[in-house]
């Protein structure tokens, strides 16, 4: 049973949230009573997202590119305009890139994977921090990866990134840590997403092969997890880093 009254009266962004686990993390969190607005760069797949998700009074939506300072900044004026306010911001934006070995990789194959998957979430916690600090409240939760952690081959650009977004995570919450604001990281070994068609099927091959539980995880497991990471229950964890690996994670 879903706590109906957990999240009442809270407004949460969602980065990526037009499909995979940013639609599933927002359709938990609509279930626990917040209002979301869904950022993606993809505007047809937002349209779709928020008719199928079924709460059009609870959603709104923003065309954002997290890598452009500028679009990120209009994407919370859209936000504030529609709701008044910002509570939680869950940055799941991301892209896993090509395969390869590092000496093989191009270097602009590795500056987008870290533009959007790093550099997106530092531009938005920075746009939405501020907004956080008048409302004396917030929650951020990052989606890094276990390939931060453990550093995957022939992904180093996708692995340096969540690492970095491990190290992000842990930063902004000391700096945030007597302010009300809780900001922590999950790490999901892989989730069986729209995104594996990104990788080489011996890519995923190892992957699953790296999982004690010998499957993929789902969304709703990963949404799960941050819906309690976005509550009022989560109280006395900060620049933490949450496992969801079906128990590959070994630290």
């Amino acid at each position: 049973m879903f706590n109906q009254t957990s999240l009442e009266q809270r407004v949460g962004i969602v980065t990526g949230g037009a499909r995979g686990i940013g639609y599933a993390i927002a359709e938990r969190l609509l279930k626990e009573g917040a209002s979301v607005c869904l950022w993606d760069m993809d505007a047809a797949a937002l349209a779709e997202a928020k008719t199928s998700l079924g709460y059009p009074e609870k959603v709104s939506t923003a065309q954002v590119d997290v890598t452009q300072e500028v679009s990120v900044a209009a994407a919370v004026e859209s936000t504030l305009s529609s709701w008044g306010k910002i509570d939680l911001l869950i940055n799941n934006a991301g892209i896993a890139g090509n395969n390869a070995k590092l000496w093989e990789m191009s270097p602009g194959d590795w500056q987008r994977v870290i533009d959007i998957n790093l550099t997106g979430p530092f531009l938005t916690c920075r746009a939405v921090v501020p907004h956080l600090l008048k409302n004396g409240y917030g929650r951020i939760v990052n989606i890094a990866s276990i390939a931060g952690k453990e550093g995957n081959p022939n992904a180093s650009h996708y692995s340096a990134s969540k690492a970095g977004v491990i190290a992000l995570t842990k930063s902004l919450g000391k700096e945030l840590a007597t302010s009300n604001i809780l900001v922590n990281c999950i790490t999901p070994a892989v989730i069986e997403t729209d995104i594996l068609q990104q990788c080489t099927p011996e890519h995923v091959q190892y992957m699953l092969s790296k999982i004690p539980m010998n499957r993929f995880g789902q969304k709703h497991e990963a949404a799960a997890l941050v819906a309690w990471l976005c509550s009022e229950d989560c109280s006395f964890t900060t620049g933490a880093v949450f496992d969801l690996s079906g128990g590959r994670a070994t630290y």
